[in-house]
């Protein structure tokens, strides 16, 4: 008899994410009833934001329960369709949770064109990931030609996107990223203009190296002393897009506050949270333009697919907040 793996939520995590922490078990088979389909997932999508959401408290979503399917964007093929705008065969990207077929009513499902790009970047650089960049750069941000534009966590699946839609639009793109490695993709694979290695032990004076005439735009992924570094070297009235915090997502109690907070003051910069989710309406927009610069070879993406199984969830998952992805982080069932 056939069955289905699922990842569930045990308990609330406390610090890093373990292993304790989830429960990988087969189940039995999921059917999909009139006007749903059912998909047999090949990839799950692994990001920072999952952290937040099995937390319990106020947030844009509500928090993962426990028991529940741990939440997750994945990828995978109609298995079995009752719905009428999915066919037995089409590749789908959605939020089907960390399973290994899931029952679907179609919202929020998108087709994935293959012919174009192979299924896993269809949740990364034209994804999720994608979509992010897109409306956080140019619609929050405001990025415009001849402006400086700093990305932090800029290999990862969020920050490479911005960085080369920056470079698009006529900007100067320097990444803070970790370590030479990193940082040496992003200019000879990605054509950034600089980057910086937060690692490295002078990131205030490298930063200032890279960027010569200040900064406009900071696309901030990070938080921290990185947020703080990047704050103290802003123009007046430079931009933020506020994206993630990666630094302070395991912390066990509240991070210091920032200490260059007086910057946002003097400079009158302009410092906007935002969640992709917001432009939901407006993807179609951005996937279009994002699939053109794809096709015409001016976007690149680097995906992380580890060939690991269900049973490595909260192993890789975890790998995100110490920095040993390198691109987009992918498991692969």
């Amino acid at each position: 008899m056939k069955t289905n793996t699922v990842v569930r939520l045990a308990r609330r995590p406390r610090g890093a994410v373990t292993t304790e922490d989830f429960t990988v078990r087969d189940e039995p088979m999921p059917e999909p009833g009139e006007g749903e389909f059912r998909v047999a997932t090949r990839y799950v999508s692994l990001d920072p934001a999952m952290r937040g959401w099995v937390n319990e408290g106020r947030s844009y979503v509500p928090p993962v329960g426990i028991g529940d399917v741990m939440r997750a964007f994945a990828a995978g093929h109609v298995e079995a369709s009752r719905h009428p705008r999915f066919r037995e065969g089409d590749a789908v990207t959605g939020l089907f949770g960390a399973q290994a077929f899931a029952v679907s009513d179609g919202e929020g499902v998108s087709v994935a064109d293959t012919s174009l790009a192979p299924l896993p970047t269809w949740l990364g650089g034209l994804g999720m990931p994608g979509l992010t960049a897109y409306f956080g750069l140019l619609e929050v941000a405001r990025a415009s030609r001849g402006e400086t534009v700093v990305v932090s966590a800029a290999s990862g699946a969020v920050g490479q996107v911005v960085g080369q839609i920056a470079g698009i639009v006529g900007c100067r793109t320097v990444g803070i990223a970790g370590g030479p490695r990193k940082c040496e993709f992003l200019t000879a694979e990605l054509g950034f203009d600089a980057a910086v290695d937060h690692r490295g032990g002078s990131l205030r004076e490298d930063l200032a190296t890279a960027c010569p005439q200040g900064i406009d735009v900071d696309f901030e992924n990070v938080g921290g002393p990185v947020f703080d570094t990047v704050l103290a070297q802003m123009n007046r009235f430079g931009r933020v897009a506020l994206c993630g915090l990666v630094s302070t997502y395991n912390a066990t109690e509240a991070p210091p506050g920032l200490k260059n907070v007086r910057a946002i003051l003097v400079m009158r910069l302009d410092v906007r949270g935002f969640i992709v989710f917001d432009f939901r309406e407006r993807y179609d927009e951005a996937l279009q333009a994002l699939a053109g610069w794809y096709k015409e070879g001016r976007l690149r993406f680097r995906e992380d697919i580890r060939a690991d199984g269900l049973s490595a969830f909260p192993t890789v998952l975890g790998e995100l907040f110490t920095g040993a992805n390198f691109g987009k982080l992918i498991l692969e069932l």
